[in-house]
């Protein structure tokens, strides 16, 4: 039997609040190998799930943002009969300067597809889960999608133009097809967004398993749509980069991922 969710929700939620918030906009900023930033908040948020979660869950494991790349590899290689899936602070450049866009991701991996999803916005107070095949929530209450649908030309885009291709950066740059742009840092929380409608349509040209396993289970609960730019399935249970693009609305997304791909259709 899965671990229920609101009991998973109030662990996330109890464990930011105790060891996040208190460090907001007062951490030290490191740098980890591949030029990142890790925060004494990042690994005091890890250390604290992992304890919890073993103790009620002992037989699933955890990968976690702040292992060595050894260690992430052997996890997803041997997951055992569930894998927890952990980005302790996503958007930690955001916390560190105190800007309050960051989040907590977890998703627990069965059988190599994730189950279930948690994303928590310690700023908000906003905690989004997901359970496969039984819908999304926000805070305890289904997320349903908005009664106006909007085309892409008066769309909200949420786009990091910091890992596209070039020549598709280029594109946007000269003739963006919507009315607007936004890229604020957190990637769990991006995917969360577009869940809600907030964003109208999503772009990312990498991003790790613990930054989307739980957000993309979120968005596809809550009757969302989204694929790589190779147009593959998002998830895959490995560590290499994935690209995204995403959107809640089927047409919209179908509008978003045309134009995206154009290129490609037209060669």
């Amino acid at each position: 039997m899965l671990p229920e969710l609101t009991e998973l929700a109030d662990i996330v939620r109890q464990a930011a609040v105790q060891e996040l918030l208190p460090r907001f906009a007062s951490v030290k900023r490191e740098l980890k190998s591949d030029g990142s930033l890790v925060t004494v908040a990042d690994k005091a948020m890890q250390a604290r799930i992992l304890v919890t979660l073993a103790d009620k869950w002992p037989d699933y494991r955890l990968l976690g943002e702040e292992m060595s790349t050894g260690e992430q590899a052997e996890l997803i290689a041997n997951p055992g009969p569930g894998l927890w899936v952990l980005d302790p602070l996503d958007g930690t450049s955001n916390f560190a300067a105190g800007i309050p866009f960051f989040s907590v991701s977890l998703a627990l991996l069965v059988g190599g597809a994730p189950v279930l999803g948690v994303v928590y916005d310690p700023a908000r107070d906003e905690c989004f889960t997901a359970q496969a095949k039984l819908g999304a929530w926000l805070n305890g209450k289904p997320l349903e999608k908005p009664d106006q649908t909007l085309p892409l030309r008066l769309s909200i885009a949420a786009v990091d133009f910091k890992r596209l291709p070039p020549a598709l950066s280029a594109r946007f740059a000269a003739k963006p097809p919507y009315a607007s742009q936004r890229s604020f840092g957190s990637i769990a929380l991006d995917w969360c967004w577009v869940a809600t409608g907030r964003f109208h349509v999503y772009l990312h040209g990498k991003q790790k398993l613990w930054d989307y396993a739980a957000g993309q289970l979120i968005l596809a609960e809550a009757g969302g749509h989204a694929c790589t730019l190779d147009g593959e399935s998002v998830f895959q249970a490995r560590n290499e980069p994935r690209s995204a693009l995403a959107a809640l609305d089927r047409d919209l997304f179908e509008e978003w991922r045309s134009w995206i791909l154009e290129p490609r259709n037209g060669s």
